[in-house]
């Protein structure tokens, strides 16, 4: 772990995406106090700018307050990426651990179904599936999820395939160890960076696509989001450039962040550099 940290610590973008971050998440966690009330609550004059009548950045059409609608966001845009994100990864782990380990019939099936995920466009059947279960924070999660889950079988499979053959695997099925014991207790562990690396891309990309959804009005109308706030400025956004635009710098820095983060998982998981410094 102190190798790890040495060599995440190297990326000075990961580090910057790190605590990026961290402010994030404090601004998620802490939301309730650090902006006290309910967001879709009047608190000022309609269309405030920024730093006028105490409003740190400014009032919306409605009088809302921009920047508790940001920190109240930013707990809905986390909470739909890491939990559509753990779904993806659990229904693409699962999947391509075993068209990996088993092969033949049952690994043609597999990416087969996979592929048929893979032939529609990600967000229209995001938008399709939202669309039928109505706009909500479940089928939200529900829709990113079963759009995001291709390619972490695509990379699990692949990873497997390389791992399978390997003589600690051999060893374990000579010592008799069930399917389900090799495939979870003795590849899955070996194949965890590149899952790890992916993940990390993968809330980003869920909260994009959250934000998106929710940009076009199939966001959950019981709760505040950036892509919501976003969406609901575009059309006063000469009147009120802050509306849209402060929203969108918090979106884009998360996105942002993330991404530093996933490269530097990547440079300090990477096996080759890991050889490379001699550790």
């Amino acid at each position: 772990m102190t190798s790890f940290w040495k060599r995440f610590s190297k990326n000075v973008g990961a580090v910057i995406g790190l605590a990026i971050m961290a402010v994030v998440l404090v601004l998620a966690v802490f939301g309730p106090w650090i902006a006290p009330g309910n967001p879709w609550d009047m608190a000022g004059s309609p269309v405030s700018p920024p730093l006028d009548e105490g409003h740190l950045l400014g009032t919306d059409m409605l009088g809302r307050d921009v920047w508790a609608t940001i920190v109240h966001g930013a707990r809905v845009s986390l909470l739909i990426g890491a939990v559509s994100t753990a779904a993806a990864l659990l229904i693409g782990v699962t999947l391509g651990a075993f068209a990996g380990y088993a092969g033949g019939l049952i690994d043609d099936l597999i990416m087969r179904f996979t592929e048929f995920f893979q032939a529609i466009p990600s967000f229209v059947l995001a938008l399709l599936i939202v669309a039928i279960f109505q706009p909500s924070v479940a089928s939200i999660v529900l829709a990113v999820a079963i759009v995001s889950w291709p390619p972490v079988a695509r990379v699990v499979r692949g990873e497997f395939l390389s791992l399978r053959s390997r003589e600690f695997v051999q060893a374990a099925v000579v010592l008799g160890q069930g399917t389900w014991t090799i495939v979870f207790r003795q590849i899955l562990p070996n194949a965890l960076s590149p899952i790890v690396v992916l993940a990390s891309f993968m809330v980003a990309t869920a909260i994009l696509l959250e934000a998106a959804l929710s940009f076009l009005g199939l966001g959950d109308p019981n709760v505040m989001s950036w892509g919501f706030m976003i969406g609901s400025g575009r059309s006063t956004i000469q009147l009120a450039w802050w509306t849209s635009v402060f929203p969108g710098i918090a979106l884009f820095l998360t996105v942002l962040a993330l991404n530093l983060i996933g490269e530097g998982l990547s440079d300090a998981l990477n096996p080759r550099l890991h050889d490379r410094g001699g550790e």
